[in-house]
């Protein structure tokens, strides 16, 4: 317990034995604490031990304290990427990642990454500091008035206002209980200024503590439901298993892996399920991504969503095969939110997939020569086309040649995390660059979002100690290229590399006017980010070959240094939107 004393003026050097024990009793019965050291005390009873944040009015002396009470506060340049770094800890570790930011603008800055960490369903906490409520309610001007706890309420799974200093434990508890539980997301806590500086007696605050015991106890599935999912499995001809992050998140590597493997079923990982099963695995159906999902009769959901990534689970994504799902999700309300599904499992992920994998003995039917040998005929038609493809040495360098000299030095480090956005850059080195262990990649998720990249990389680096590779996008790394200092000032082994081709997509848009001004979607040519970060002391390489790329990424990840590689790539290479031109309508007037 952090208290503050308050403490009774002494004698003189010679006063009795029995003064002492007098004043010592008056000490102890006067100790105080306030709400600054009481929101430390909560955090570190609940085993938090790591903030990310922004310091201002007013939880400047909070960031302070708490460091001092040896929780690590991450300084941030904008509190969005705070966020962003809160939700990938919460992610990674199963707690949630605390973002701490100022009022007002600074909570606003934080609510696009608690938006995101819910819809990516991340545990992670933003707790804000606030003006007062009499003030705010009766708008009257107050410093950065805003109602917080209302404004955050859309975006998040739960949100919370603490009032009084003796609610500080129950209103941390809470939170935490509803980040982890059941789908797992984002909460709002807001502290007002004058909570932090009220003082309570430092018994009665200790007392107040809660550590929050079984904060995401297991859901398990119904027996019935189970059979039924069997079943439909059981009846399939061309099954196919598709894992999602969420499978990821659950950390139930070893019976997800005895699964696939038992009932010889070929998957599919979204991206950030890679490296659940190394992405070599014979079983894996990645490089047949489109034929298994148009073939396939039964599909099995384990984490994930029928949602715009996976075309709402219909249409030509799907082919004309009839489809039959079988979804293994927490949340109830997720079935058949796009189509039906004929078999539900309801529960927590490690308990569903374990209730399954005992109903898969020595008789469960394995699938067909036919369907697995023409997965792996297409796969390996694919696979060759593609090393045909990164076996090329264009000049300048495109993203399949400058990804393919990134996946051969990765290959060596498969513990390496990586951080990954962008159009392009995202939707090429989803399929090209291969991961060996789960919840080493990290990307723009279900909402799709740039800007998530320095915050990632740095949270990663934080939560896990390892170094981190960031593949960028020029255009993606402009939301966040400033945390390129917190990068440096904390020392962390990060390597951050753009691909630089001068613009949103590519760089070769011209104004149709003949204007000065540049297209919208042009940058500056030839610009030299690996400059910005040797201004905060890190190491800046400019590459313009897959072979200079290589030194420079071996060298980097040696040195354990923040690095920063500028790969400058063909700026005509790339295509409008990525993979997502069909979401991005063009005006037929600007085509005539």
């Amino acid at each position: 317990m952090s208290i503050a004393m308050t403490v009774p003026v002494g004698k003189a050097e010679n006063e009795t034995l029995e003064d002492n024990s007098r004043h010592a009793n008056i000490v102890s019965e006067a100790a105080t604490t306030d709400g600054f050291h009481l929101v430390i005390d909560a955090l570190k009873a609940n085993d938090i031990d790591t903030i990310f944040g922004l310091v201002g009015i007013p939880i400047t002396d909070l960031a302070r304290l708490a460091q001092a009470e040896g929780l690590r506060f991450i300084g941030f340049r904008h509190e969005q990427h705070a966020g962003h770094a809160a939700a990938i800890a919460g992610y990674m570790t199963q707690k949630p990642g605390i973002c701490l930011t100022v009022s007002a603008p600074g909570f606003l800055n934080g609510l696009t990454a608690l938006a995101n960490a819910t819809t990516n369903c991340f545990p992670m906490i933003l707790i804000s500091g606030s003006s007062e409520r009499e003030i705010v309610d009766l708008q009257q001007g107050d410093y950065e008035e805003m109602d917080q706890l209302n404004a955050a309420k859309p975006y998040c799974k739960a949100a919370y206002r603490v009032l009084h200093a003796e609610d500080i434990g129950v209103g941390l508890a809470r939170a935490i209980r509803a980040a982890v539980s059941g789908r797992p997301g984002g909460v709002y806590l807001d502290l007002p200024a004058k909570l932090l500086s009220q003082t309570i007696d430092a018994q009665k605050a200790k007392d107040s503590l809660i550590r929050v015991i079984d904060a995401a106890p297991r859901q398990i599935p119904a027996q019935d439901a189970v059979q039924r999912a069997l079943d439909v499995i059981k009846g399939a001809k061309r099954p196919l298993i598709l894992l999602g992050k969420g499978a990821s998140y659950a950390q139930a590597d070893e019976d997800i892996r005895a699964l696939v493997e038992k009932t010889g079923i070929p998957y599919l990982p979204m991206s950030m399920a890679k490296g659940l099963l190394p992405d070599t695995h014979e079983q894996s159906a990645a490089a047949a991504r489109s034929f298994v999902l148009q073939e396939a009769d039964v599909v099995v959901l384990i984490g994930a969503r029928l949602n715009w990534l996976l075309a709402h689970g219909k249409g030509k994504t799907w082919g004309a095969a009839p489809k039959k799902f079988v979804q293994i999700d927490i949340s109830p309300t997720e079935i058949d939110s796009n189509v039906a599904i004929a078999a539900p499992v309801i529960g927590d992920i490690g308990s569903c997939v374990k209730a399954l994998l005992a109903g898969v003995d020595a008789n469960f039917g394995k699938p067909s020569a036919e369907w697995t040998g023409a997965i792996a005929e297409r796969k390996n038609k694919n696979l060759t086309k593609m090393a045909a493809t990164l076996a090329q040495n264009p000049s300048p360098m495109n993203f399949h040649s400058a990804l393919g000299a990134i996946r051969d030095v990765l290959k060596k480090h498969p513990d390496i995390n990586l951080v990954n956005e962008g159009a392009n850059t995202l939707d090429y080195a989803r399929s090209i660059i291969d991961q060996y262990q789960p919840r080493k990649r990290f990307d723009s998720g279900t909402w799709g979002v740039m800007g998530i990249g320095m915050g990632f990389a740095i949270g990663a680096a934080v939560t896990s100690g390892l170094p981190v590779v960031a593949i960028e996008g020029d255009s993606a790394f402009g939301f966040s290229g400033m945390e390129l200092e917190t990068i440096c000032r904390y020392e962390l082994p990060i390597t951050t590399i753009i691909f630089n081709n001068n613009g949103v997509y590519r760089g070769t848009d011209v104004n149709p006017t003949g204007g000065k001004d540049v297209a919208p979607t042009v940058f500056v040519k030839g610009a030299r980010y690996d400059k910005m970060i040797e201004a905060f002391g890190g190491i800046g390489y400019n590459v313009t070959t897959p072979a200079e790329l290589t030194k420079a990424l071996e060298e980097s990840i040696a040195s354990g240094k923040p690095v920063l590689i500028n790969a400058v790539i063909d700026e005509s290479a790339g295509t409008e939107s990525g993979r997502l031109t069909n979401l991005n309508p063009q005006s037929a007037a600007m085509k005539k």
